[in-house]
Formats: structure tokens, C-alpha cells, sequence
């Protein structure tokens, strides 16, 4: 089997190449330096070059608040650029793994968001993640959507590292206390996405480390792992204005996971303690 990774340069591409290397599974990372996903002929080229069994598209604009600001560079990337490799991985018969997000969610109530429950994008980003959900599914025949949260990885900017800067040079910070979710490892994560590209268990997943928190408690278990002395102020999103609207309620269902047979993700506690010693 071959596998073709975009978004190689990013946490969760990073961390699927390492993956697939450790269980001698042949495959290729690739970043924009290698070709352009919104563009059709580029992609097309390298794809049938390589001529992959599945594909783990990765590759995604995910600056959740600069997309407000520019929302064609966003479409262009997370719309036309997964309608690209969609329409490639229709024409060559080839496993698509696309990865979406919890922010295809309107964020309301306390129940944890089943796969079939409404999708109500509050953002651009959001929205464009949900439009290259649909080409998928009406362009390719066997197809892993698979929905995810939070994430944190060795290689890259992540929530968990911007308070371990931040922690260190501060004695308290103000963290958003009302949205609640699950931080997602993405060394965690890349193993459930190799477990399930080699199989023909297609359909739509929501993949996160289990557990609940919010991301002030997220920072408060950042500072008591890392021995940092930073006190967690807990505020509104309200109090904490940004241009993007977040999802109060980020709770995904495991429900498709456990049907299918996949093997659920570790504690996000767990996980955070397993981060730091590959930060070390």
C-alpha cells in the first residue's frame, strides 16, 4: 500500500508520515513546495505520478480568525483545494481521508454533536471546511471524513505551547472559560487515521483525545504538568473578543468509532503528559 500525506510541513501531517514510517507503510509527505492543491493540473500531475492507494489530505488554511479577513485565500485552499484532490482520487479510484473540524457546528447545548446532527458554520473557516466536507462525499466513492478538535503536536504552533510561553512570562492569564471540548494529541490521532485508511470502513468519524474540558482547565493541566506557578483567570468568551466566532459546545460523539470498530483515543490528560516528554 502507498499513501500520499498532504500538509506534511503541519502537526497532524507531521505526525501521520511519522506513523505510516514506523509501520513500514510506503508513503509521501507533501507541503505546497512539492504542489499547489488549488491548483487542478498541479495536483493532478503529482498524484498520478505517485499513483497512491489512499490519500490523507491534511493540508488545510486553518487560521480561524485571519479567515475573516481573507476569505477567498481560505476557500481557495479548504474548498477548491480539496475539490481538486477529491476529483482526482474519484478518477483514479483512490481512498481519500479528509479531515474536518468541530467548528462545522453551530456550538449549542450540552450533548455531544452526533454525525448526522445539523452543521451550522459561525465562521469562514468553519464554513469552508464544511463545503469540502460535501465535495467529498459527492465526489468521492470511498471516502474517511473524519471530524477532529483542539489539536496539539510536536511540529508546529498549538494552544499548549503558546501557554507555555505565555505561563512563563506571566503570573496569571485570562482563558476562556464557556467553550468546552476535547484537546486532540495528533501523534494519537495519526494512528486512528492509519488504522483506518488501510480498511473499507468508509464513512463520517469524530476523532478526539476522550474527555471533556474547558480551555481554561486545558491551561490550568498545561501549568500544573509543566510545574508552571501561573494563575488561570476564568472569563467569557465575551470578555475575550475575537474575529472568528468559536462553538461553546465542541462535544464530538465517538458513536461512528465504536460502530465501526476503531479503537477510541486515550484520556486528553494522558495525552497531554505523553506531549511533554516529546517536548523534552
Amino acid at each position: 500500500m502507498k499513501i500520499l500525506v498532504t500538509g506534511v510541513t503541519g502537526q497532524l501531517g507531521y505526525d501521520v508520515v511519522n506513523t505510516l514510517n514506523i509501520r513500514n507503510i510506503q508513503n509521501i509527505g507533501v507541503s505546497s513546495k512539492d504542489f499547489n492543491v488549488s491548483d487542478f493540473e498541479s495536483t493532478k500531475n503529482f498524484i498520478e505520478k505517485y499513483m497512491p492507494d489512499g490519500v490523507i489530505h491534511c493540508a488545510a488554511y486553518t487560521s480561524v480568525d485571519k479567515a475573516e479577513d481573507e476569505p477567498e485565500i481560505c476557500e481557495k485552499i479548504n474548498v477548491e483545494g480539496t475539490k481538486n484532490i477529491a476529483t482526482v482520487c474519484r478518477t483514479l479510484n483512490i481512498k481519500m481521508v479528509y479531515i474536518s473540524t468541530d467548528y462545522i457546528f453551530p456550538g449549542t447545548g450540552t450533548k455531544a454533536y452526533d454525525i448526522n446532527d445539523e452543521t451550522v458554520p459561525l465562521s469562514v473557516y468553519g464554513k469552508t471546511k464544511l463545503e469540502g466536507e460535501n465535495l467529498v462525499k459527492e465526489l468521492v466513492k470511498k471516502y474517511f471524513i473524519v471530524r477532529i478538535s483542539w489539536v496539539f503536536g510536536k511540529n508546529g504552533n498549538n494552544f499548549v505551547k503558546t501557554m507555555l510561553r505565555v505561563g512563563r512570562e506571566k503570573s496569571e492569564i485570562n482563558v476562556v472559560a464557556d467553550q468546552i471540548g476535547s484537546p486532540t494529541y495528533t501523534a494519537d490521532l495519526a494512528k486512528l487515521l492509519c488504522d483506518m485508511v488501510v480498511t473499507e470502513k468508509y464513512g463520517i468519524y469524530h476523532a478526539t483525545n476522550e474527555g471533556y474540558c474547558s480551555w481554561a482547565e486545558f491551561a490550568e493541566k498545561i501549568f500544573e504538568y509543566a510545574g508552571i506557578k501561573c494563575k488561570v483567570n476564568r472569563i467569557s468568551s465575551e470578555e475575550y473578543p475575537v474575529k472568528a466566532k468559536r462553538p461553546a459546545n465542541s462535544k464530538l460523539s465517538k458513536e461512528s468509532l465504536d460502530k465501526a470498530g476503531f479503537n477510541r483515543l486515550p484520556k486528553w490528560q494522558n495525552a497531554l503528559e505523553r506531549y511533554f516528554k516529546e517536548l523534552v
